[in-house]
């Protein structure tokens, strides 16, 4: 049997390379200038040593490498090439790490305690966002004294506007762990409170979005839970599921706008309306476009719903009129719920887009003053295997059958609700289409929904000080490193005059060249200056 398997792979290796790539690709050539091409670029790189005026996050949920890989894939395909060679928006950033994603509990963690992390510089545990790994999971009295706050906070003490735009509910993890300290990630509203947590004074996440920290831009969707029970929603009046939860009769999107008396505030929950929101007549924008979480970006209403590239654009537009700056979280969190629903078409659709949000993000700032951050809190256990073609349909099959004789798709899962052996056989798929939006790619294990995975993610970086972002590194050390560039939160040590003395010694030490019309002796000064400051500090 192995021997007719070979047999099989050899001719099929033989069939393909009669007919797969191009014919500069088969010339040396093209890859040796590729490759010295590449290695001009990296040699004429220069640091920017720059403060960060403005910082953008990009934070895709469950983009592993192995879905970004899959989604560069993609994206070419659908731009009918053959898709390997296809380069992402993020793929053009300059530097490149890993981060760590384990947990303080567990080995593979989620995304309350990596958001915490990454936005608050704090490993923690499972479950738990904005708070130290001292409290514990849903025990509302291990809260207080454990809370951990987040750069978006050390931004906006520091006078720069702040914002989240995320594809989930905007009290979704990763959003609340910007401004929210809770034992459960799930207490999105009071109704979801046990009366212990009730009786111990914690607060639902929703309520601490309007009382913790003064957010300039809100936009995502999870609209019931934050008007009162029954309240009915403004797109699905007669959806059950869509009506308010609150219990404590609040409606605080009109407290929002009650709180920003003074200024121009604006609540939409429509496209219509959003494209109306004049971004320089306006100061606050609470734009909740979905009961709970947006649609995916394959199903969304064009007319009703705006596409993450243009969420992100408006967000920009209204934070960058601020002088001091801007901090920016823009979150593709359904890349994450596509691949727990074993739905891997889905999934790298959402990461698609995401990327198309970061090329929108690069275009409306400068390289110069913004640092731009791409990285996920963790991945999932999802797999890209088999020999498949190039070209190959990265949603589709590979060309060489399993030893049940049955074919298998080259994207596959770990585990998940695609496990549906049979009779001790897995379904065949030769008549199905595996590249459909709603297809469930096949899974080793049965669970109802497919799990995260604990290996390193990816982070790209470009902009201000974005070397500091090189290397394997504990995904805690993120939140530190994006405030160190922009001279927020605790490291300020080189900034102000020290950050112009250290930017002088790098160009004079490295370049060979001084500023204009400066003396030896004023260089020399500045030199002693950053070393002093290093030492001192």
């Amino acid at each position: 049997m192995f021997g007719v398997r070979v047999s099989v792979l050899c001719y099929l290796l033989a069939l393909v390379s009669m007919t797969s790539g191009t014919a500069e690709e088969e010339n040396p050539e093209f890859w040796r200038s590729s490759a010295q091409n590449t290695l001009r670029s990296a040699l004429g790189r220069t640091l920017n040593t720059n403060v960060a005026k403005n910082i953008v996050l990009f934070l895709g949920d469950g983009m592993g490498v192995t879905t970004i890989t899959a989604a560069r894939i993609l994206k070419g395909q659908l731009q009918k090439r053959s898709g390997e060679e296809t380069v992402m928006n993020m793929d053009t950033f300059p530097y490149v790490g890993l981060a760590k994603v384990y947990s303080v509990d567990f080995q593979i963690p989620d995304s309350a305690a990596t958001a915490t992390a990454y936005l608050c510089g704090v490993k923690t545990n499972l479950n738990t966002v904005g708070l130290s790994a001292a409290a514990r999971s849903g025990v509302c009295r291990s809260q207080k004294g454990n809370e951990v706050t987040s750069i978006l906070k050390w931004a906006k003490d520091a006078g720069k506007s702040v914002g989240i735009v995320t594809t989930t509910r905007v009290q979704h993890a990763t959003p609340a762990a910007t401004y929210a300290h809770s034992v459960s990630r799930t207490w999105y509203s009071d109704a979801d409170l046990p009366a212990s947590a009730v009786t111990e004074g914690c607060m639902d996440i929703a309520s601490q979005l309007l009382r913790n920290t003064d957010i300039d831009v809100i936009i995502g969707g999870g609209r019931k839970y934050m008007t009162p029970k029954g309240f009915p929603d403004p797109e699905y009046p007669e959806d059950l599921s869509a009506q308010g939860q609150r219990k404590d009769n609040r409606n605080l999107i009109d407290e929002w706008l009650s709180m920003k008396e003074g200024k121009v505030a604006r609540y939409v929950w429509n496209k219509t309306d959003f494209d109306a929101v004049d971004p320089e007549k306006t100061d606050y924008l609470m734009a909740l476009f979905e009961p709970g979480d947006l649609r995916f970006d394959a199903e969304r209403d064009h007319s009703m719903d705006p596409s993450i590239s243009e969420t992100t654009e408006k967000a920009i537009q209204i934070l960058k009129k601020n002088p001091k700056g801007f901090f920016l979280l823009v979150e593709g969190g359904r890349i994450d719920q596509g691949h727990h629903d074993g739905r891997a078409s889905m999934a790298l659709h959402e990461a698609v887009a995401f990327d198309e949000a970061v090329a929108r993000g690069l275009e409306l700032t400068n390289e110069e003053e913004t640092l731009t951050v791409v990285t996920a809190d963790h991945s999932h256990a999802f797999s890209f295997n088999g020999y498949p073609f190039r070209g190959n349909s990265i949603l589709g099959k590979s060309p060489i059958f399993a030893s049940d004789f049955l074919p298998y798709t080259t994207l596959m899962y770990g585990n998940g609700p695609g496990h549906k052996i049979v009779n001790n056989k897995r379904p065949d798929i030769r008549n199905v289409d595996t590249a459909d939006k709603d297809y469930v790619q096949q899974s080793a294990v049965p669970l109802e929904s497919e799990t995260h995975g604990g290996e390193d993610v990816a982070l790209f970086a470009r902009g201000p000080m974005a070397h500091l972002f090189q290397g394997v590194y504990e995904q805690n050390y993120i939140a530190h490193a994006m405030a160190y560039t922009a001279c927020v939160g605790a490291n300020q040590q080189h900034c102000g005059v020290t950050a112009q003395a250290h930017k002088m010694s790098y160009t004079t030490i490295h370049q060979g060249s001084s500023a204009p019309d400066m003396p030896l002796c004023a260089i020399t000064t500045v030199m002693l200056s950053a070393l002093m400051s290093v030492l001192l500090h």
